[in-house]
């Protein structure tokens, strides 16, 4: 068991949540809006958070574009979005658990296959949810919205770690 690498996914899970909680209170204005420097509205970078999560679950057993969500989705409604991110969520959790050694991962693209090692489905997926995550802080502060502290510290309380010894 993979309990280490399960952690990060933990964090994951947690920084997801905080994040959709603190956009729950958006208008349609805020939630649509663009800001410069920012890959797409809030709205749309949401969508593409939860979506790839659902996207890098497939892809560790060599499956992808089976109807997750993606950029130009219709908007589900922050209930079922926050749904789709506890599953995908608890999901990537659970494969990071089993990873005990890295296996190859068969990947069909444009009529042709190419093999990864399932780590990096998993890298990946933590790399793109930090990106995407901090551009969605940058445009609520460009919006004057307060957002929330998504550091590792903060985690860590939340989760129990650091208590005096």
């Amino acid at each position: 068991m993979n309990t280490p690498l399960a952690e990060m996914f933990r964090y994951n899970r947690w920084a997801n949540n905080l994040l959709l909680d603190a956009c729950r209170g958006l208008s349609d204005v805020q939630l649509d809006a663009t800001v410069d420097g920012v890959s797409g509205s809030v709205r749309v970078l949401l969508l593409h958070v939860v979506g790839g999560q659902q996207t890098f679950v497939l892809r560790t057993s060599g499956r992808h574009h089976e109807g997750e969500l993606h950029r130009a989705s219709a908007w589900p409604g922050f209930d079922v979005l926050a749904e789709i991110a506890a599953t995908s969520s608890d999901e990537l959790i659970a494969i990071a658990e089993n990873l005990d050694a890295d296996t190859d991962v068969a990947l069909p693209f444009g009529g042709k296959t190419y093999t990864y090692p399932k780590s990096f489905f998993l890298v990946h997926a933590l790399a793109h949810a930090v990106e995407h995550r901090t551009e969605i802080k940058l445009a609520l502060t460009e919006l004057g919205v307060a957002t929330p502290d998504l550091d590792a510290w903060q985690y860590a309380g939340a989760a129990g770690y650091g208590r005096e010894v």
